[in-house]
């Protein structure tokens, strides 16, 4: 029996009102759909990952729930940048795409700075830099070994 890998998110599905809307949100942030089945899903490559946003009435179908009455908001997406004048202009950029605003980027309790705002369907996304993880060339987000001293 071959053993499968633990501790891996390989597709995030958020539930839309409006594909059209969000497409444009998205798109508005500068991401590029990658695949779609048109009027139902569109999928995005994200780093080790994709991002996809499915009609929220098909999403409950698909999820063999038709009648389930989808939410948002009980998770957050986050994305890390390398210090805070890149939060900052991470989060200016989503608002100028029609994000709301939840909470301006600011310095946090553990030591960081981070804002949040919310995608057309109230989806949040969190930007964020934490001094204590490094990014690499590639914006990709590695714990270190060890944690910092308390």
């Amino acid at each position: 029996m071959t053993k499968l890998p633990v501790q891996r998110v390989s597709l995030i599905t958020l539930g839309v009102a409006d594909l059209a809307v969000s497409r444009k949100f998205y798109g508005d942030l500068g991401w590029t759909p990658k695949d779609e089945v048109p009027g139902q899903v569109i999928f995005y490559q994200i780093h080790g990952a994709v991002l996809g946003l499915f009609g929220i009435e098909p999403l409950a179908e698909d999820q063999g729930r038709p009648e389930a009455k989808l939410g948002t908001g009980a998770m957050t997406l986050a994305q890390n940048f390398r210090n805070e004048a890149e939060v900052d202009e991470a989060y200016a950029h989503a608002l100028a795409a029609g994000a709301t605003a939840l909470k301006a980027p600011e310095k946090v309790f553990w030591g960081g700075y981070s804002g949040y705002y919310a995608d057309p369907d109230g989806h949040p996304w969190e930007v964020a830099f934490n001094p204590f993880w490094e990014l690499d060339d590639d914006g990709i987000q590695t714990l270190p070994d060890e944690a910092p001293a308390a």
